[in-house]
């Protein structure tokens, strides 16, 4: 098996992530990308014999998943964030269930935990007969980092991003999930919590800020009406499954539509295209707003209310490092050599 942990900045957390990996029964080949941190990562993974440690130059977390795929050798895939561990015997049985069942897909579900790795709550997988549907969200769908994946199933289905931009890598699991769902495989289901996930205020890509969160939105909605898309085009968009995409896209129209009020509209009149019967989830006064008097209506009394209110708020202190500019001249003004360029950005240990 070889488990795939892409990391940046997070020694922190690190250690134990790989840790939980060691000590199992199979064979199990721990393939870490340093994501070009700053923190001291590289320096400790030299000195881990069982970990392959690769570098990925700063291109964020698809291109560094990607890479350390085409280099993994098991049978059997999985991915885990640096900053959550694996519950270690599971590895063994999730395996172990994988053979007897002859299944390429073994799926389970989480325990969160806080960020002083304190227990918090138990998240069991949810049995749903379409699974399409769960992952484009009519209920919970775990964390991918909870399953088991046999190569052949997902050989041919990258981390993808719609930007170039590797700081907006923040729905790649996501689109690969559905992506998965799409070949509508056969599964079997680890009735024991798999992953630990853990909560933390660190920094996380999905929870982006500012640029990076409309970014996050943006990645979700192209990802969302490609997905769509193919199932249209395949005779498989089902009621169901529209009113399961309806339910993650409401939201979406809702913070698009606070900076990009046209936008959010047509987005919100395609969930009632997707759903006719769709109804706004949202109680109160708010929830009457936007069936009686509409959506652009009700976002305008929100951005008015927004204004209002912005004298009265304190605004939080801009995260450091938004955006990573990596200078290429050295401490003594000097420009790093070719030989050395390339050492640093390809460079592996064993």
């Amino acid at each position: 098996m070889s488990i795939i942990i892409p990391t940046y900045n997070r020694l922190w957390a690190l250690p134990k992530a790989v840790d939980s990996c060691r000590g199992t029964d199979c064979d199990v080949e721990i393939l870490v990308v340093d994501d070009d941190s700053d923190d001291g990562t590289w320096d400790w993974l030299q000195e881990q014999d069982d970990v392959r440690a690769l570098r990925s130059g700063g291109w964020g977390k698809p291109w560094a998943v990607n890479k350390a795929f085409e280099k993994s050798t098991g049978r059997y895939v999985r991915f885990l964030d640096s900053d959550d561990w694996l519950y270690t015997p599971m590895i063994d049985r999730q395996l172990a269930r994988a053979e007897d069942d002859g299944v390429p897909l073994v799926v389970a579900g989480k325990d969160h935990y806080d960020e002083n790795e304190g227990f918090i709550e138990t998240r069991p997988w949810v049995y749903c007969d379409d699974f399409i549907a769960q992952q484009l969200g009519e209920c919970d769908s775990s964390h991918y980092s909870a399953f088991l994946f046999r190569r052949d199933l997902i050989e041919d289905i990258p981390h993808r991003t719609v930007f170039p931009g590797a700081d907006f890598a923040s729905r790649d699991d996501r689109c690969f999930m559905l992506e998965v769902a799409l070949k509508e495989p056969d599964y079997a289901i680890s009735e024991e919590p798999v992953l630990c996930h853990r909560y933390h205020e660190k920094g996380r890509l999905q929870f982006g800020q500012g640029m990076r969160s409309f970014g996050t939105d943006l990645q979700q909605l192209r990802i969302y009406r490609n997905i769509l898309y193919q199932l249209q085009q395949t005779d498989r968009l089902t009621m169901r499954r529209r009113r399961a995409a309806a339910k993650m896209l409401w939201p979406l129209a809702h913070r698009i539509a606070k900076k990009y009020l046209d936008e959010g509209e047509e987005l919100a009149e395609w969930v009632h295209e997707l759903d006719p019967s769709f109804m706004p989830p949202e109680e109160g006064l708010l929830g009457w707003m936007y069936r009686r008097v509409g959506f652009r209506w009700t976002e305008y009394v929100l951005r008015l209310r927004r204004l209002l209110l912005t004298p009265f708020r304190t605004l939080p202190s801009p995260l450091p490092h938004t955006f990573d500019m990596h200078s290429p001249v050295d401490e003594n003004g000097n420009f790093p050599s070719r030989n050395t360029q390339r050492k640093e950005s390809v460079g592996t240990h064993q």
